[in-house]
């Protein structure tokens, strides 16, 4: 896995690599999918978090 997959994304950027996003509050609640090119969903409403971060590459490898 690259760099980019440990860093912090924002709700609203694009996806760089496809797989299981994480919150990143620490409190294991939120989870996404998302698909590369898309677009990251809003954190759920209780996170106190401020992005999402991969924990499971849908490809890893690629």
């Amino acid at each position: 896995m690259s760099d980019e997959s440990d860093s912090v994304h924002r709700p609203g950027e694009i996806v760089p690599e496809s797989g299981i996003y994480e919150c990143d509050c620490g409190q294991s609640h939120g989870y996404s999918t998302d698909v590369k090119g898309h677009r990251f969903p809003p954190l759920p409403g209780d996170c106190t978090g401020g992005g999402w971060t991969l924990k499971t590459a849908a490809h890893p490898g690629d």
